[in-house]
C-alpha cells in the first residue's frame, strides 16, 4: 500500500465528515454542498488541477481535471458530497475515529470514497501520466441529482473513456442496479355526512381499494422472472393519506406508488402500470375518479462488459484490488445510483467504494483501512486504465 496517499486519504476523510453538506432538498434549509466545495476546490486547485464550479439552482458541484502528457485513455471519478439529515445524531460532523471506524454523517455514504478518490488523483497528477483525471464530485445525489446532469452538461461533448463511482461497496464491484420511479395518484370523491353515505363518494374506501391492488401487483412481480443480480421488481405504496375530518366522506385521497424496475424494465412504463390498476378499480366501480402523475424516475443499470474501456476498467479494477489482497465479488445493489446516469451518456461505468455501515441512519461510519486501501487501489488502476 502507499503510505502516503493511504494517509491522505483517511486524513481528508475525517476533514469532509467535519464538513456540515446535508441536502437542502431533504431538510429545508439545510447547509448544502458550498463549503465543501470550497474546501477541495481550493485544495485541488492548490494541486494543479484545473477547477470549474458548476451551478444548478444555487446548488454548486465540482469538476477538476488533471491534463495528462498526451495520447492517453481518460477516466473520471465521480462521488456525491451531500448528505441526508442528522436526526437522532449526537455529533454528526465530529469526525471522531473509534479504532478503524470513522463516525459521522456521510462517513460512507460517500465521504470516506470522496476522499480516496481525492487523494489518489493528486497522487497520479504528480507522476505526470500520459491519460487524464477527472474529479465530479457532484451535489444533491440523495434527492434529484441536479448536479451530475448539471455537470454532463458542462461535458458537452468532452466526455471520459470510463466512469468509478465511489459509492460503498466495500471494495466489490457493483455492476447492476434497480431503477425507480414514483407515480402520484389522487383520488376524487363527494363529500357528504358519514350518517348519509349513500348522498357522496368516499375517496378513502377507493384508495383503500388501490392499496390492495397494489399489494397484488407486487406479488405477481416478486413472483416472476428475477434478475440474476439484482432480483425482482416491486410496487408498493410509498404515502396515504385522505379525507379532512370524521363523520365527512373523504372528498380527496391520495398516494405515491414506488415502482422500483431491474435491468430491462423501463422505470416510466410504472405510469401506465398504475393506470391499468385504476382503469380495473373503474370498471369494478364507477363511481372511481383519479388520475396519475408520473414523477421522478430513473433507469436501472447494468454494466456492460461487451464495451472494450469498461471491460478494461473493469480488468483493471479487479488486478489492483488483487494486488492488494482484496478478491471482489462482481454484485447488484437494491438501490439506484448515478452510474446510470453516466452510462446513458455513453460512459461506461462501474461502481467501487469504500465500505461501512449505518447508512442514513445514527451510527454512521466508515472502514478508514478501506479508505485507505482504496486510494491505493485507484491510483495502481488509474496509472494502468490511462497509460
Amino acid at each position: 500500500m502507499d503510505t502516503d496517499v493511504a494517509r491522505a486519504a483517511a486524513e481528508l476523510a475525517v476533514d469532509l465528515v467535519r464538513i456540515d453538506s446535508v441536502n437542502p432538498a431533504l431538510v429545508p434549509g439545510a447547509a448544502g454542498e458550498g463549503a465543501i466545495v470550497a474546501h477541495l476546490a481550493e485544495r485541488l486547485g492548490a494541486h494543479g488541477f484545473d477547477v470549474d464550479v458548476v451551478t444548478a439552482g444555487r446548488r454548486p458541484s465540482l469538476v477538476a481535471r488533471s491534463t495528462g502528457t498526451g495520447n492517453g485513455r481518460k477516466i473520471l471519478l465521480n462521488g456525491h458530497l451531500d448528505t441526508v439529515g442528522v436526526a437522532g445524531m449526537s455529533n454528526p460532523f465530529s469526525g471522531a475515529v473509534d479504532g478503524d471506524r470513522l463516525l459521522g454523517r456521510g462517513a460512507a455514504d460517500m465521504k470516506g470514497g470522496v476522499a480516496s478518490m481525492v487523494a489518489a488523483a493528486e497522487a497520479v497528477r504528480a507522476s505526470r501520466m500520459s491519460g487524464d483525471v477527472l474529479l465530479a464530485l457532484v451535489a444533491d445525489e440523495e434527492h434529484g441529482s441536479i448536479g451530475t446532469e448539471a455537470v454532463l452538461k458542462h461535458l458537452g461533448g468532452r466526455l471520459p473513456d470510463a466512469c468509478v463511482v465511489g459509492e460503498p461497496t466495500g471494495l466489490d464491484l457493483v455492476v447492476a442496479h434497480r431503477g425507480y420511479a414514483l407515480v402520484e395518484v389522487t383520488l376524487a370523491g363527494r363529500a357528504a355526512h358519514s350518517s348519509q353515505p349513500e348522498l357522496g363518494v368516499n375517496a378513502v374506501a377507493h384508495l383503500g381499494r388501490l392499496l390492495t391492488a397494489i399489494e397484488s401487483r407486487n406479488a405477481e412481480l416478486v413472483a416472476g422472472p428475477s434478475h440474476p443480480l439484482v432480483g425482482t421488481g416491486s410496487l408498493q405504496a410509498a404515502t396515504a393519506a385522505g379525507g379532512s375530518s370524521p363523520f365527512v366522506l373523504a372528498e380527496q385521497a391520495h398516494a405515491v406508488v414506488e415502482r422500483r424496475t431491474v435491468p430491462g424494465e423501463r422505470a416510466t412504463r410504472a405510469l401506465d402500470e398504475v393506470e391499468r390498476i385504476l382503469t380495473g378499480l373503474r370498471d369494478a366501480d364507477a363511481t372511481v375518479q383519479a388520475v396519475a402523475v408520473l414523477g421522478l424516475a430513473r433507469e436501472a443499470w447494468e454494466h456492460d462488459p461487451s464495451s472494450p474501456a469498461g471491460g478494461r476498467l473493469v480488468r483493471e479494477l479487479t488486478a489492483a484490488l488483487e494486488w492488494h489482497g482484496r478478491t471482489p465479488a462482481e454484485v447488484g445493489a437494491p438501490y439506484w445510483m448515478e452510474s446510470a446516469l453516466w452510462e446513458g451518456a455513453g460512459v461506461p461505468t462501474i461502481v467501487c467504494g469504500p465500505g461501512g455501515g449505518g447508512l442514513h441512519a445514527a451510527d454512521e461510519w466508515v472502514d478508514l483501512d478501506q479508505v485507505r486501501l482504496y486510494a491505493s487501489v485507484l491510483v495502481d488502476t488509474i496509472s494502468a486504465f490511462c497509460a
